[in-house]
Protein backbone atom coordinates (compact mmCIF):
# COMPACT_ATOMS: atom_id res chain seq x y z
CA UNK A 1 0.00 0.00 0.00
CA UNK A 2 2.79 2.43 0.81
CA UNK A 3 3.53 3.90 -2.53
CA UNK A 4 5.19 6.81 -4.04
CA UNK A 5 2.74 9.56 -4.26
CA UNK A 6 5.99 10.82 -4.68
CA UNK A 7 6.17 9.66 -8.15
CA UNK A 8 4.04 12.38 -8.42
CA UNK A 9 4.61 15.45 -6.54
CA UNK A 10 5.55 16.12 -7.95
CA UNK A 11 6.44 15.89 -8.53
CA UNK A 12 5.13 15.47 -7.19
CA UNK A 13 4.74 11.60 -8.57
CA UNK A 14 8.17 9.91 -9.55
CA UNK A 15 11.39 11.46 -8.61
CA UNK A 16 13.28 9.04 -6.45
CA UNK A 17 16.77 7.60 -6.14
CA UNK A 18 18.76 9.11 -8.94
CA UNK A 19 21.28 7.03 -10.77
CA UNK A 20 24.07 9.35 -11.89
CA UNK A 21 23.43 10.86 -15.32
CA UNK A 22 20.58 8.48 -15.95
CA UNK A 23 17.02 8.35 -14.68
CA UNK A 24 15.42 8.09 -11.28
CA UNK A 25 14.77 4.58 -10.08
CA UNK A 26 11.78 2.81 -11.54
CA UNK A 27 11.28 0.89 -8.30
CA UNK A 28 7.97 2.64 -7.57
CA UNK A 29 6.65 2.99 -11.12
CA UNK A 30 4.02 0.26 -10.72
CA UNK A 31 2.24 1.61 -7.67
CA UNK A 32 -1.47 2.16 -7.93
CA UNK A 33 -1.67 5.96 -7.93
CA UNK A 34 -5.46 5.87 -8.23
CA UNK A 35 -5.69 3.95 -4.96
CA UNK A 36 -3.43 6.43 -3.17
CA UNK A 37 -5.13 9.50 -4.58
CA UNK A 38 -8.56 8.13 -3.67
CA UNK A 39 -7.62 7.41 -0.06
CA UNK A 40 -6.60 10.24 2.28
CA UNK A 41 -5.29 7.68 4.75
CA UNK A 42 -2.62 6.84 2.16
CA UNK A 43 -2.17 10.28 0.59
CA UNK A 44 -1.93 12.58 3.62
CA UNK A 45 1.15 10.90 5.16
CA UNK A 46 3.08 11.58 1.95
CA UNK A 47 2.05 15.20 1.96
CA UNK A 48 2.95 15.57 5.64
CA UNK A 49 6.35 14.01 4.99
CA UNK A 50 7.04 16.44 2.16
CA UNK A 51 5.99 19.34 4.37
CA UNK A 52 8.16 18.16 7.30
CA UNK A 53 5.01 17.65 9.35
CA UNK A 54 5.21 13.89 9.77
CA UNK A 55 7.28 10.77 9.48
CA UNK A 56 8.47 9.65 6.07
CA UNK A 57 8.10 6.21 4.59
CA UNK A 58 11.28 5.20 2.73
CA UNK A 59 9.77 5.97 -0.69
CA UNK A 60 8.49 9.37 0.45
CA UNK A 61 11.91 10.16 1.90
CA UNK A 62 13.52 9.42 -1.45
CA UNK A 63 11.05 11.67 -3.24
CA UNK A 64 11.68 14.45 -0.77
CA UNK A 65 15.41 14.22 -1.50
CA UNK A 66 14.91 14.72 -5.24
CA UNK A 67 11.99 17.15 -5.57
CA UNK A 68 14.12 20.28 -5.87
CA UNK A 69 16.42 18.73 -8.46
CA UNK A 70 13.47 17.53 -10.51
CA UNK A 71 11.89 20.99 -10.40
CA UNK A 72 15.13 22.64 -11.42
CA UNK A 73 15.81 20.35 -14.37
CA UNK A 74 12.26 19.91 -15.63
CA UNK A 75 12.15 16.30 -14.46
CA UNK A 76 14.93 15.46 -16.91
CA UNK A 77 15.79 12.27 -15.00
CA UNK A 78 12.16 11.15 -14.83
CA UNK A 79 10.90 8.32 -17.00
CA UNK A 80 7.82 8.94 -19.14
CA UNK A 81 5.76 6.97 -16.64
CA UNK A 82 7.03 9.14 -13.78
CA UNK A 83 6.25 12.31 -15.70
CA UNK A 84 2.70 11.10 -16.34
CA UNK A 85 2.32 10.12 -12.69
CA UNK A 86 3.51 13.54 -11.65
CA UNK A 87 0.91 15.22 -13.85
CA UNK A 88 -1.83 13.02 -12.39
CA UNK A 89 -0.82 13.77 -8.81
CA UNK A 90 -0.55 17.50 -9.45
CA UNK A 91 -3.96 17.50 -11.14
CA UNK A 92 -5.47 15.68 -8.17
CA UNK A 93 -3.90 18.04 -5.65
CA UNK A 94 -5.05 21.12 -7.55
CA UNK A 95 -8.59 19.82 -7.99
CA UNK A 96 -9.11 18.11 -4.63
CA UNK A 97 -6.42 19.23 -2.16
CA UNK A 98 -5.79 22.84 -3.07
CA UNK A 99 -4.78 23.87 0.45
CA UNK A 100 -2.11 21.14 0.56
CA UNK A 101 -1.00 22.04 -2.97
CA UNK A 102 -0.53 25.66 -1.90
CA UNK A 103 1.56 24.54 1.09
CA UNK A 104 3.74 22.36 -1.13
CA UNK A 105 4.22 25.24 -3.58
CA UNK A 106 5.16 27.55 -0.72
CA UNK A 107 7.76 25.09 0.52
CA UNK A 108 9.28 23.95 -2.76
CA UNK A 109 8.68 26.99 -4.94
CA UNK A 110 8.48 30.03 -2.65
CA UNK A 111 9.52 32.42 -5.42
CA UNK A 112 7.08 30.91 -7.92
CA UNK A 113 9.76 30.42 -10.56
CA UNK A 114 8.90 26.78 -11.26
CA UNK A 115 5.17 27.39 -11.10
CA UNK A 116 5.69 30.23 -13.56
CA UNK A 117 7.96 28.08 -15.75
CA UNK A 118 5.36 25.31 -15.95
CA UNK A 119 2.40 27.66 -15.86
CA UNK A 120 0.90 26.47 -19.13
CA UNK A 121 1.01 22.81 -18.12
CA UNK A 122 -0.42 23.60 -14.67
CA UNK A 123 -3.19 25.62 -16.33
CA UNK A 124 -4.10 22.64 -18.49
CA UNK A 125 -4.15 20.40 -15.40
CA UNK A 126 -6.50 22.80 -13.59
CA UNK A 127 -9.17 22.56 -16.27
Amino acid sequence: MNSAIVLCLVALAGMVLARPDDTYTTKYDNVDLDEILANDRLLIPYIKCLLDEGKCAPDAKELKEHIREALENGCAKCTDKQKEGTRRVIAHLIKHKLEEWEKLKAKYDPEGKYTHKYEKELEEVQH
